[in-house]
């Protein structure tokens, strides 16, 4: 389990720059994916079970491809192609107001405050879809979300893929420095998979598996 620093002050910080703090969001800041709770919380037990047993065939490629987008991008269409972007959202904001409570890891939210009192540039960077992470990113007073994509069609509808590639490994440093430039460096990140690593390569402060916390009850 990595540790969790937060040095005194960061090099952005003694030249007067407000420093960047990076989070990944499923399993850093949650105790679960997200996405795949949103999923089984908004088709109910009957629905998720039936869409599971038609992705069976995707999850059985997998092994072979190891792509984890593409196996996401199938869930997509499965549970939410066809669905009106307004409507779905709603249904995001709904689902983050009734997993707060049991999503969210006390020691991980601590070092959240403590970078944003210091005035860090408080930024997200998720795999997950940003539409479902947007009501999590405002009640946490974020900055930035970078997330994956979802592609909507002229009509508002989800199109059951992604507009760009799935925000995970490399991506995660391609959107970022789409952000704040080429020669980004984060004061701070934090992230608890493979996927998260050449994010942690550009900060100072290397936050891996740093939260263990568990939301009471």
């Amino acid at each position: 389990m990595g540790t969790e620093v937060i040095p005194r002050q960061s090099p952005g910080e003694a030249q007067g720059v407000r420093p960047i703090a990076a989070f990944d969001f499923d399993g850093t800041l949650t105790v679960r994916d997200s996405f795949m709770d949103f999923l089984r919380w908004r088709a109910g037990p009957l629905r998720f079970a039936v869409g599971m047993a038609r992705l069976g065939p995707s999850a059985l490629a997998y092994a072979g491809h190891r792509d984890r987008g593409r196996l996401k991008a199938r869930a997509v269409r499965e549970f939410l192609k066809g669905e009106e972007g307004e409507a779905l959202a709603a249904s995001c904001e709904a689902y983050a107001a009734a997993a707060w409570p049991r999503m969210m890891r006390p020691d991980a939210l601590k070092t959240w405050q403590d970078w944003k009192d210091r005035g860090a540039v408080m930024t997200i960077v998720t795999a997950s879809p940003e539409t479902l992470i947007e009501p999590f990113a405002r009640r946490l007073g974020a900055d930035v979300l970078l997330g994956t994509r979802l592609a909507f069609d002229e009509a508002g509808r989800v199109e059951g893929a992604f507009a760009g590639e799935n925000c995970r490994a490399l991506e995660k440093v391609v959107r970022l420095r789409e952000r704040f430039g080429p020669d980004v460096r984060l004061a701070a990140a934090y992230g608890d998979t493979s996927g998260d690593a050449e994010m942690l390569q550009i900060a100072e402060v290397k936050g891996y598996r740093a939260f263990s916390g568990r939301p009471e009850g």
